[in-house]
C-alpha cells in the first residue's frame, strides 16, 4: 500500500515561486494624489452615501464638487 501523502511531500518542489505582491505606484499609490478626510457624524457618512447613490454618483465626486464650491467663494 502507498502513501499518497508522503509521496505527494517527496513530489513537492522544495523552492516555491514567490507570491504574488500587487504592484505599487512609484509616485506614492494612488499617482501623487493626496488623501484628505475628516470626521463626522454618522448621519453626515448616510446623508453622503444616499446622495451619492441618487445622484448615480461616487461620495469622492460629491466631495470634489464641494470643495471646489468652497475654493470659488473663499477665492482660493
Amino acid at each position: 500500500m502507498t502513501n499518497k501523502f508522503a509521496d505527494a511531500l517527496r513530489s513537492t518542489p522544495r523552492n516555491p515561486p514567490e507570491p504574488v505582491r500587487a504592484s505599487r505606484n512609484p509616485a506614492g499609490g494612488r499617482g501623487g494624489l493626496k488623501h484628505v478626510g475628516g470626521y463626522f457624524e454618522p448621519a453626515v457618512s448616510r446623508r453622503l452615501r444616499q446622495m451619492a447613490f441618487e445622484e448615480d454618483t461616487t461620495v469622492q465626486d460629491l466631495l470634489a464638487e464641494a470643495l471646489e464650491l468652497l475654493f470659488r467663494t473663499r477665492q482660493v
